[in-house]
Formats: structure tokens, C-alpha cells, sequence
């Protein structure tokens, strides 16, 4: 007689097998239920690239969903600062039970249409929140992180109340992979250099905020992941030096700093201003002998601003103006009536007239801030008149605001300010938020197409 001797876990698993033939053979005999089918449908979320530049667009798909059931997608975002920041969308899935951002309309909530990054741009504070805040980046070794859920039926408010049907999680990058951040603290210049990944060199951008902004890097890390050598200046409140130390000097140190860079190419160079940033771009294209461009890009700036001496009495005389700024109904000061009327005294404007390089003027018509517009006519005339408009490029957007930022940046019409006293107030930016988000998207295209021509030979596109 032969015997086998079994382990206990092998009869288990005979046992469970005979069991589960006999549940199959049951299964095959008993009739289908369609309808506990339906109710356990599980939704499923994706966001593709779950990890991407701030700049590139994304996918988001909502499938297994019912035919025609109404739906919220909704985005939420905890800043640096600690305060959230959330946009939604309300969708109909489709005859399979699929909604395809970037095909499908969102019917109401902070943004409608067909928006595919409308959970981004129409990013807005959560009720509650403190008033006239803005949503800036400042860790950049970090990413934008965003939780992305869809909740059932239509709704607008009490998400943290309510149970999503699926959540995702997606990160959004200022600086591609390989990019270096390098601190500068150079012969009394204060900034910070990003290098592209690779072995370089590369053309150099000097890169120049508002007046009132102090050191902001986000744009010029996304611009070294666009393969531009790009230096963040600070220049408005650089440490251990006075204002009266910020002057012509001090912007050609910091040209010539991001020039000799062993990774930058000496005769690629290139200015990008913002606002009061812009002022001093045309300034110093104008009129020094040591800042020689091969291009230029000035943001919701103007030429009426000559800085022609220290940061710190450009600034004073900007506050004798003061006396001009209007309020509006929600005490937001209105700060572009202080340059008009565009004066005709050729002395109190920049001379467009001595640029030698391509130039190109991004404006919205809804800017609130400076009279942009009227600016950049003014400009236009002068360079007509001597002889050097075919350097010229203008681009006017349509109810967008003064701050245009990088694309999918949130709208901010009106936040605090910190004046140079210390006062706090509330600047009114201006802009409609659709305008002013397709403004930023397509400005910024141009931007580095522009900044391609006149720097670049072949293209370069980080991608994470």
C-alpha cells in the first residue's frame, strides 16, 4: 500500500480549490445581475505627466463613470504660506461614461469651457482665506503639488465635507531635472543663476522683477529648463548694501557677472524685464555702454520711467507721483494714472530711439498698474521716427492684466503690497481671469520663440 502524507496547507489548498470549482459551476448555472454590476462601478482618475514642467500641459480623464452623470473635478493647492488655494469644473461623462478635460466643457464653477489647464489658471483662494494674498513659488528644489479629485454631482462649495469619488496627486516643476541653482554674491552683486542641464554654454538672460518684488527665481528656473543661462537680480533690497548703491553700475556688474560666466555664451545675451523691471531693461538698452544685448523682452512696462540714477531716487520720484494714484470701490489703488499723461519732453522719457537690438512688448489692455499701452504706442512712434521700428515686436492682449506671468500661473487682480515705508496696501493688477490666463500661455510661447530666433539655433525642451 502506498501513502502520501499531506501538509496541512496543501489539504487547504485542495480544499479551496474544490470549492472553487463548485462556486464556478454555481456561478455558470445562476442568472446574470446586471444591475449590481452598475453599482459597482469605481471611477477612475488620471492625470498624465503626473510629473511635469509648471509650463506643460496635462492630461486629465475621468473614466468609469455612469453614461450622462454630472460630475465636479476639482484642484486644490496648499501654498508655501499655508494657505489653499482650489479651482473646480463642472462635466457631463460621455455615452461611456468618460470625461476628457481637454475635450469635454466644463459648464460652470471658476472656469468654463473647454479649458484643459482650467484647474490651474483659474486657481483661486478658499472661502475663509486671507484677503489680497498672491501664490508664488519660492522653493524650488520642491515641486507645485496639486490633488486633483472628482465629486459627485455638481457642487461649488464644502469639498473638505465631502467624500471624493477618486483623488490623484500631480507635481508641477519650475526646474527640470539636471538644472543648477547657483547663489551669486559677486563684487556687491546679489542674484541667482540657473544653468541649464548639459555641458553649455549657453545664451544669458538677465532677469529683472517689479520694483517692489525683491528676488523672485521661478521664472528664470523654468527658463534654464528651456536651455538659457538665466540670472534672477535682486535689486531692490539687496542685503548689506543701501539703495543709493543700486544704480547703472550695479546692473552692468550684474550683466557682465552673467556674461564672463564660464557656461555663458559672451555673445549671446539677452533682458527680461517686468513692470519696473522693464524701465530699467529700456534704460540700460538705451543708454549704457557696457549693456549691449542681442535682444530684449519688456512686460507690462513703460520707457516714462528714465532710471538715469540710483534705485533709490527713482523710486522717491515715483512716490512724488503718489498724489495721482485713484482708489477704486474696494480701496485698490489705481497706480497707471501716475505716468500719464505719455509727456512729450523727450527728457523725461527713454529714448527708444538709441535700441540697436530686437525688442519685444508684451502689454494687457486691462492693465491697471501702468499705462502700458499708451506706453508702448509712444515707443513705437519714436523708434518710427528714427528709423529703427523693424526691431520692434508688440503684443497686446485683450483684458489682460499687468502681472503675466509663466502660463498657468493664477490670475491675481488686486493683492498686498508692501510699499517702500513699510505700508501695506492693496494694487489693483487688473485683468479678467480667461483673458489673462490665454495672455500668459501664448505671451510666453512667443517669449521663448523670440528668445529661440535671436539666441538659439536649434530648439531645446526640458521635459521631466
Amino acid at each position: 500500500m502506498f501513502f502520501v502524507l499531506l501538509s496541512t496547507t496543501t489539504i487547504n489548498f485542495l480544499k479551496m480549490k474544490c470549492w472553487s470549482t463548485l462556486i464556478g459551476r454555481f456561478i455558470m448555472l445562476a442568472p446574470i445581475r446586471t444591475v449590481s454590476t452598475e453599482s459597482r462601478r469605481c471611477p477612475l482618475l488620471t492625470v498624465q505627466p503626473c510629473r511635469g514642467m509648471v509650463d506643460e500641459k496635462f492630461q486629465v480623464v475621468i473614466k468609469n463613470l455612469l453614461p450622462n452623470q454630472e460630475v465636479t473635478l476639482h484642484s486644490l493647492h496648499q501654498s508655501e504660506d499655508k494657505d489653499c488655494w482650489e479651482a473646480f469644473g463642472h462635466y457631463i461623462s460621455d455615452e461611456h461614461g468618460t470625461v476628457t478635460v481637454a475635450k469635454d466643457e466644463s459648464l460652470g464653477g471658476t472656469y468654463e469651457g473647454t479649458e484643459q489647464m482650467g484647474l490651474l489658471w483659474s486657481l483661486r483662494p478658499v472661502p475663509g482665506s486671507r484677503p489680497a494674498i498672491r501664490l508664488r513659488k519660492t522653493n524650488l528644489l520642491t515641486p507645485m503639488v496639486v490633488n486633483i479629485s472628482v465629486y459627485s454631482g455638481h457642487t461649488s462649495q464644502g469639498f473638505s465635507q465631502t467624500s471624493a469619488l477618486a483623488t490623484t496627486v500631480t507635481e508641477r516643476w519650475y526646474m527640470a531635472p539636471g538644472v543648477q541653482r547657483v547663489d551669486i554674491r559677486e563684487n556687491g552683486v546679489q542674484g541667482t543663476l540657473f544653468l541649464p542641464p548639459g555641458p553649455g554654454p549657453y545664451p544669458g538672460v538677465l532677469d529683472l522683477w517689479g520694483g517692489s518684488a525683491g528676488l523672485i527665481e521661478y521664472r528664470s528656473a523654468l527658463l534654464a529648463s528651456h536651455g538659457f543661462a538665466c540670472m534672477a537680480l535682486e535689486y531692490t533690497t539687496p542685503a548689506k548694501l543701501k539703495k543709493t548703491d543700486v544704480n547703472n553700475t550695479y546692473f552692468e556688474k550684474a550683466y557682465k557677472i552673467l556674461q564672463n560666466h564660464p557656461l555663458v555664451q559672451k555673445d549671446k545675451m539677452a533682458m527680461l524685464g517686468l513692470c519696473f523691471g522693464s524701465a530699467i531693461t529700456f534704460s540700460m538698452t538705451a543708454y549704457s555702454s557696457v549693456i549691449k544685448p542681442q535682444c530684449c523682452v519688456c512686460i507690462s512696462g513703460s520707457h516714462v520711467v528714465p532710471v538715469d540714477k540710483c534705485i533709490f531716487e527713482v523710486l522717491e520720484d515715483m512716490k512724488r507721483r503718489m498724489g495721482k494714484v485713484p482708489v477704486n470701490e474696494d480701496n485698490h489703488l489705481i497706480h497707471r494714472d501716475t505716468i500719464l499723461p505719455i509727456p512729450s519732453d523727450p527728457d523725461l522719457k527713454v529714448d527708444a530711439g538709441r535700441i540697436k537690438c530686437p525688442i519685444m512688448l508684451v502689454n494687457g489692455t486691462d492693465d491697471q498698474n501702468w499705462a502700458t499701452v499708451e506706453s508702448a504706442q509712444d515707443i513705437e512712434m519714436i523708434m518710427e521716427k528714427a528709423g529703427n521700428r523693424h526691431l520692434l515686436t508688440v503684443f497686446t492682449y485683450p483684458d489682460a492684466g499687468h502681472l503675466i506671468e509663466p502660463p498657468y500661473t493664477p490670475h491675481f487682480r488686486a493683492t498686498n503690497v508692501l510699499l517702500h515705508k513699510k505700508e501695506k496696501v492693496v494694487m489693483l493688477w487688473g485683468g479678467q481671469t480667461k483673458p489673462h490666463a490665454y495672455a500668459q500661455e501664448d505671451s510666453w510661447e512667443k517669449i521663448l520663440a523670440f528668445f529661440q530666433e535671436h539666441l538659439y539655433s536649434s530648439n531645446f525642451k526640458a521635459k521631466l
